[in-house]
């Protein structure tokens, strides 16, 4: 049963194939459990990418399985598709498409299952990338807000600024009646004069100023401050926003750009391998000599070949003989005087016929 189910997947003709010899059939057993396992690796390759791809288990299974089935019908055609011929030349340039295809096939089944197996390091890079990437989304929304968020700290700082400012006048006019009140400086006479009562009024006006200016001011930063923390917010939140998009960057073509940063020498002798089981059917072909399959097949196809061509021939040789007994036919009947009196009197009275009508219609017009 197993035999039988490997040389249907060689692509063989098994009626042929049963009355080979057993080594003939072994080889192409070998051939068939090739092309099915290929598929088989196929099936797990595309499975694996296209799960990356949807998260989903039943339809990566289900396209994984459309795909090797694409791979299995590819690989049969071209090993079924090889014959053997005198040079191997000749065998080279007819497999030479073949092969390149087999080459295409290989690369594209060995990409998923390199991806699956450098798994941990591959993370490791999506790791660094997430991070950096992280990092710059960070300085990005922090650069988009920071117009507005240095903006309102430049307007804190300006109120801040004269709230100071006024705090330092009436601080000096308070020392200046201070001391005035003492004698230590302004007059240097103990006591409270008219210029003591003068500067004290001086310092009452710019202490009522700076009161209401600090009142003012300070509503003015409290609002300033709330805007502020608005616009963290919002930065905050852009920034939250943005990171599942930078926490989803793990997808198949993600993976196949951090597997291209990982050393090439691994995934390159891997792609090899994958190389050699694909393309493994059809060198096996071409090196291997001319079997007893191959003369029975050959001699199938030149039979029919013959009889294709025999058949042409006699239709050519049936097509000639009958125009030339057609010709010689109507040849006869020309040379008939009776059929050429029956002729000629028809055509004098159509003449006739035709000269009347002429000449009626002529009439009518005048």
């Amino acid at each position: 049963m197993l035999k039988h189910f490997f040389i249907v997947c060689s692509g063989a003709d098994k009626d042929i194939l049963e009355g080979c010899s057993e080594g003939e059939q072994t080889k192409y057993v070998g051939i068939g459990a090739t092309v099915f396992f290929t598929a088989v690796m196929a099936f797990i390759a595309s499975a694996y990418a296209l799960f990356t791809v949807f998260d989903n288990v039943y339809p990566a299974l289900l396209f994984g399985l459309v795909w090797s089935l694409l791979i299995f019908n590819l690989d049969r055609f071209i090993v079924s598709t090889i014959r053997k011929r005198e040079r191997f030349g000749r065998e080279f340039l007819q497999a030479t498409p073949r092969i390149l295809l087999a080459v295409i096939i290989a690369i594209v089944i060995s990409k998923p299952l390199e991806i699956k197996i450098f798994e941990k390091e591959i993370n490791t890079v999506l790791l660094k990338e997430k991070n950096a990437m992280a990092l710059q989304n960070k300085k990005e929304v922090a650069t988009y807000f920071k117009s507005d968020l240095d903006k309102n700290k430049t307007e804190i700082d300006g109120l801040k600024l004269e709230i100071s400012k006024k705090e330092k006048e009436v601080n000096a006019y308070y020392d200046t009646y201070i001391a005035e009140a003492e004698g230590t400086a302004g007059t240097k006479k103990l006591g409270k004069g008219p210029v003591f009562k003068e500067k004290i009024a001086k310092h009452d006006l710019a202490k009522k100023e700076f009161d209401s200016l600090q009142k003012k001011n300070l509503a003015k930063i409290a609002t300033l401050d709330k805007e502020a923390t608005t616009l963290q917010t919002d930065l905050d939140k852009k920034v939250s926003e943005t990171q599942p998009i930078i926490d989803g960057f793990d997808g198949l073509m993600a993976r196949i750009n951090a597997l291209d940063k990982l050393p090439w020498l691994p995934s390159f002798f891997i792609m090899l391998l994958f190389l050699a089981i694909e393309t493994s059917p059809i060198i096996a072909k071409l090196l291997s000599p001319k079997g007893e399959y191959d003369f029975k097949l050959e001699d199938l196809e030149t039979a029919l070949k013959a009889t294709i061509e025999q058949d042409k021939y006699q239709r050519d040789l049936l097509v000639k003989t009958s125009a030339a007994m057609h010709d010689k036919v109507y040849d006869d009947i020309a040379q008939d005087k009776k059929l050429y009196e029956l002729q000629r009197k028809n055509a004098t009275d159509l003449l006739e016929l035709q000269s009347h009508n002429f000449i009626a219609k002529q009439k009518r017009t005048l």
